[in-house]
């Protein structure tokens, strides 16, 4: 399998539509191309099956016989890549981080190396009895990451 070839046919297809970017190319056993693809608005059906075409019909299968799956990514899958933390500000995101400990919040800005996430706790009154809602806010470095999941709220 020619891997580069089929690297600048995928970053070819994925040129056609800017909104696009690429989450993962693997390349498996028994000739399986696999290629899981975001966009900033979401992946249509219709934007897989293109950049599946692009693919595959400019790769000869008499030459060497192939099978390609391209892809979204699930909704219970962790965010891999630093512009799928950007499509999901203003969204609620479990993170766990590496030293165990998971923080949940409203992912509120995202920069080169962090993510900054915010959300209200209740916390007893610095006088007196009872309890008051606070903001807390959290920043948290990439590299910290172990895992970060958009959660779906009803």
């Amino acid at each position: 399998m020619n891997k580069e070839k089929v690297k600048n046919l995928l970053n070819n297809a994925l040129e056609q539509n800017t909104e696009l970017f690429l989450i993962e190319l693997k390349f498996l056993a028994d000739n399986k191309i696999y290629v899981e693809v975001d966009g900033d608005k979401g992946v249509s059906l219709k934007e897989c099956i293109r950049i599946s075409r692009e693919i595959e019909h400019n790769l000869d299968r008499e030459e060497e016989d192939f099978s390609l799956e391209v892809t979204s990514p699930d909704v219970t899958n962790p965010l891999r890549v630093r512009r799928q933390y950007v499509k999901n500000i203003n969204r609620t995101l479990g993170v766990k981080l590496q030293d165990n400990t998971t923080v949940q919040g409203v992912l509120k800005k995202v920069t080169e190396n962090e993510i900054e996430l915010e959300w209200t706790a209740r916390e007893p009154k610095p006088i007196g009895k009872g309890k008051i809602t606070v903001v807390k806010n959290a920043t948290i470095q990439f590299e910290d990451i172990l895992e970060a999941k958009v959660k779906i709220i009803f």
